[in-house]
C-alpha cells in the first residue's frame, strides 16, 4: 500500500483486520468496527475543537456532528448497531 496517500496515520486504512468477504458475518463485523472507529475519531475531534478558540470551530463541530449522526443512522438502518450485530 502506498502510505504517501495517507499522510496522517489516523486516516490510513487498517491492514491488520482479516476480512473474509465470502462470510456475511465477517463483513458485517468489519463494517461495524470500521464505522464505530470513524465515529469515535470524530467524537475525539469534536472534544479537541471545543477547547479551541477560532471563528470556524462551530462550523466544523456542526459538520462533524452531522457526519456522526449519518454514520450512526447507517449502523441502525443496516442492523449493524451493537444490540443487533451477531
Amino acid at each position: 500500500m502506498n502510505n504517501s496517500a495517507y499522510p496522517h496515520t489516523e486516516y490510513r486504512p487498517s491492514t491488520d483486520r482479516n476480512v473474509r468477504l465470502d462470510h456475511h458475518d465477517s463483513v458485517r463485523s468489519h463494517v461495524h468496527q470500521q464505522v464505530r472507529t470513524e465515529v469515535e475519531r470524530l467524537e475525539r475531534r469534536i472534544e479537541i475543537l471545543r477547547l479551541t478558540q477560532a471563528p470556524h470551530v462551530p462550523v466544523m463541530i456542526s459538520a462533524y456532528e452531522r457526519m456522526i449522526d449519518r454514520k450512526k443512522n447507517f449502523l441502525q438502518k443496516c442492523d449493524l448497531d451493537q444490540q443487533r450485530c451477531y
